[in-house]
């Protein structure tokens, strides 16, 4: 994409309806985005089907859920859940005998890394394998889910698959020292894409979190075919990941948290949505804000980009419940801290000089550097400790409130009869707007 295209009015489901159905493809679990959308589906009157990733035994071996795993998912989901685990990405995969990529990363040391080089033919056959396995269990899933969606109904395949971190103690410490240090510990996100070990986890974000995408729309083609035929339609949504319009000072901007290393792995997701509309498949991409998630978690300072949110309520309208979230918000912080002076460190943080060069669209995914870091890192710290209880933080309010307005305007695009583009932004202004109105 040139320029972020933003949606810019909150649309109404005339689509989708009851006993229609909703196909999660990704498991739902805790935190996340997902959960709005699945709401919105089930308030619709919507069939709700998932899927799992699997768990793994004590061997690392793939297995499908317990009965009472099984039972807990479905739970969780409100809807039946196809046991046939879709675990993507191919760190742990390899064929028999061979050593997995998680295997070849534990030679790998904190001191040598960046110069360590991996077996990149054995890296390619474990890819090929994780692949085949992923395209092999996904072709089960979809003959098992086409007898569940009767004809001529409207299908909703919401695509929730993102991450792909190896799990190696090396990468821990890397980690760390990449999101989280600062002086000393300052490490270059560039210099981790730039090793054997980046490359790596690069190829698994864009098996996990993009090529997933890409196999879903082969893999449903015949479902979509049989549902055209009988008069009902077919949409799909991903979540990307690729910056959001915040207010920085009057004015809304496109921002970025820096350095999102997946944000490779977000860009090839949009191309394949790109792909799939060019070919009539209705396909979007909703780039949404930051909030805080389970994964999320690991990119210190990352709420930094949702505090604002406060301040487009008020831009946006207002009212009784935004005075009375501001009154929840300011409860959670201690004596003699207002809101107004958390609001005030996030406005001098976007406009200090160490964060100007990350205002760039067509500059994404920029590397850190020890400025910015110091920049976040400190200024995350700092709002955090004026919290009475840091298990109980203002962005964690705000990011359910984010998660809910997201999963209407995705809904609403979706169940659009009009064919909707294939990438779009959803910015604070109309997140706002949409928590406005619910309210009213």
């Amino acid at each position: 994409m040139k320029e972020p295209v933003a949606l810019t009015t909150i649309g109404e489901n005339t689509l989708f309806r009851r006993d229609d159905v909703f196909v999660l493809f990704g498991e739902l679990f805790g935190r996340g985005y997902a959960t709005g959308l699945v709401d919105e589906a089930r308030k619709a009157g919507m069939k709700i089907i998932g899927i799992t990733v699997g768990r793994r035994d004590e061997n690392n071996r793939l297995r499908a859920l317990t009965a009472e795993e099984l039972a807990a998912a479905e739970a969780n989901l409100g809807g039946q859940i196809i046991n046939v685990p879709l675990m993507a990405g191919f760190d742990l995969d390899a064929p028999a005998g061979q050593p997995t990529p998680t295997d070849l990363l534990a030679a790998l040391t904190i001191e040598t890394w960046q110069e360590d080089k991996l077996d990149q033919a054995q890296i390619a056959t474990c890819r090929e394998t994780g692949t085949a396995r992923f395209r092999a269990s996904l072709a089960e899933v979809m003959a098992q889910l086409d007898p569940l969606i009767p004809d001529g109904k409207n299908v909703l395949f919401a695509h929730t698959m993102a991450g792909g971190i190896p799990k190696a103690k090396v990468f821990l410490v890397i980690a760390n020292r990449i999101y989280k240090g600062r002086g000393a510990r300052h490490m270059s996100s560039q210099a981790l894409i730039d090793s054997d070990l980046g490359r790596l986890i690069l190829q698994n974000f864009d098996e996990v979190s993009a090529n997933t995408f890409a196999h879903l729309l082969e893999a449903s083609a015949a479902i979509r075919a049989r549902i055209g035929r009988t008069g009902g339609q077919v949409r799909y949504t991903a979540y990307g990941y690729h910056g959001t319009e915040v207010l920085i000072g009057d004015s809304y901007r496109w921002q970025t948290y820096t350095n999102y290393t997946q944000g490779y792995a977000k860009m090839r997701l949009e191309r394949i949505a790109e792909e799939a509309a060019a070919n009539g498949i209705q396909a979007t991409v909703f780039n949404c804000p930051e909030i805080r998630t389970n994964s999320s978690d690991v990119f210190a300072g990352i709420e930094l980009s949702l505090l604002p949110l406060l301040a487009a309520l008020r831009k946006e309208g207002a009212g009784p419940w935004v005075d009375a979230l501001w009154s929840q918000c300011a409860g959670l912080l201690q004596d003699g801290t207002s809101l107004g002076q958390v609001l005030q460190m996030v406005t001098d943080y976007q406009q200090s000089a160490a964060m100007q060069p990350y205002y760039n669209f067509t500059d994404w995914p920029l590397p850190n550097s020890a400025d910015q870091v110091e920049a976040t890192v400190g200024t995350s710290v700092t709002i955090t400790g004026l919290h009475r209880d840091q298990k109980q933080l203002i962005s964690d309010v705000l990011s359910h409130h984010v998660v809910t307005a997201t999963g209407q305007l995705i809904f609403g695009v979706a169940g659009q009869p009009s064919p909707q583009p294939p990438v779009l932004w959803l910015n604070h202004d109309l997140v706002a707007r949409v928590l406005i109105a619910r309210a009213a």
